[in-house]
C-alpha cells in the first residue's frame, strides 16, 4: 500500500491531530459546564488522550531510529521546523499532562488550571501549525500545496472531534454541550471529500523530467472511496449514537473507522512523496 513504509509517521500524525483536537474539545466543556462530577470525568478521560498521543511519540521516535535523534533534532529550535514540531509537541504533552495532574489532584485554584488550560490548548494549536509547515517543502511539490494544509487541519477536526465527543458522550449521553459535534463531523467529512477530489485532479498536472505524481499513487481513487466509506459509517454511528445514546460500541467503531480512514489519507499523503528535480508543473 502506497505511504506504508512511513508508518510510524502515519501513525504518529494522524493520533497527534487527532488528540489535540479532542482535546481542544474537552476544553471547550471545561469552559462551559461547572458540574464537578463531569469535570472529574472528563480529567479522567484526558488520560486516554495523553496515552494516545504517548503512542504516537512512540511512533515517531521508531521513525527516527533512536530518543538520542530525537534529542538532537531539538537544536535547531527556531530555524528547522522539524524541530519546531518536535519541541512544540513536547511543550503541549508537558502542559497538558502538568494540567491533567493538578486536576485529579485538586491541587490547583481554578484561575491556575484555567490558564493552564488555555496553554496547553494554544500550544496545541501552534503544534499543528509547525507539524504543517514540515511539509510545506519547495522541493517536494506533492507536499507543497494547499491540500496538505486541508488535510492536516481536517484531521485534527474528523479525528480529534469524533474521539472526543465518543468520550465525552459516553458519560453524559444527554449533554447539551456536545450536541453540535455530529454536525461539525459530517460538514468537515463533506468538505474533505471535495478536498479529495480536487487533489485527484491537481495530481495529474504534477511532472517532473521522470515521474509524475499520478504513477505513485495508482491506487488513490479506490483508497480515497475506502476512507470515505469508513468516514462515512463514522457518521452514520455519531448520529444513531444521538438517538440511541447508550451504545457504547457504536462509539468505539466510530473512532476505529474515522482513525482507520485518516491513516488511509496519510499512507496516500507520504506515498505521494517526489523530488522535483526538474519539475515541470503542466
Amino acid at each position: 500500500m502506497n505511504g506504508l513504509h512511513e508508518l510510524p509517521l502515519v501513525i504518529f500524525t494522524v493520533l497527534a491531530q487527532s488528540v489535540v483536537g479532542a482535546f481542544l474539545v474537552f476544553s471547550m466543556v471545561l469552559f462551559t459546564t461547572q458540574d464537578v462530577h463531569y469535570r472529574r470525568y472528563i480529567h479522567k478521560a484526558m488520560f486516554v488522550l495523553l496515552a494516545l498521543l504517548s503512542i504516537g511519540f512512540v511512533a515517531s521516535i521508531a521513525h527516527l531510529g533512536s530518543p538520542l535523534r530525537a534529542f538532537n533534532s531539538l537544536n535547531r529550535v527556531g530555524e528547522s521546523m522539524l524541530s519546531n514540531e518536535i519541541a512544540t509537541g513536547a511543550l503541549f504533552f508537558i502542559f497538558a499532562s502538568v494540567y491533567w495532574l493538578f486536576a485529579m489532584l485538586d491541587k490547583l485554584p481554578k484561575a491556575v488550571a484555567s490558564l493552564l488550560l488555555v496553554l496547553a490548548s494554544a500550544v496545541g494549536v501552534i503544534f499543528m501549525y509547525m507539524m504543517n509547515q514540515v511539509y510545506h517543502i519547495a522541493t517536494v511539490p506533492t507536499w507543497n500545496t494547499s491540500f496538505t494544509t486541508w488535510g492536516f487541519y481536517l484531521t485534527v477536526i474528523l479525528g480529534g472531534f469524533t474521539l472526543g465527543y465518543a468520550l465525552l458522550h459516553t458519560e453524559r449521553p444527554d449533554g447539551k454541550v456536545i450536541t453540535w459535534v455530529p454536525t461539525v463531523i459530517s460538514i468537515m467529512a463533506f468538505v474533505a471529500a471535495i478536498v479529495a477530489m480536487y487533489q485527484g485532479v491537481a495530481l495529474a498536472g504534477i511532472v517532473t523530467s521522470v515521474q509524475k505524481a499520478t504513477a505513485l499513487v495508482p491506487d488513490f481513487a479506490v483508497l480515497t472511496a475506502l476512507r470515505f466509506c469508513l468516514i462515512g459509517l463514522a457518521v452514520v454511528l455519531l448520529f444513531y449514537v444521538v438517538h440511541k445514546p447508550t451504545s457504547i460500541m457504536s462509539k468505539i467503531i466510530a473512532v476505529f473507522c474515522v482513525l482507520a480512514g485518516e491513516m488511509i489519507g496519510r499512507m496516500l499523503f507520504y506515498g505521494l512523496h517526489m523530488t522535483a528535480g526538474m519539475a515541470v508543473g503542466a
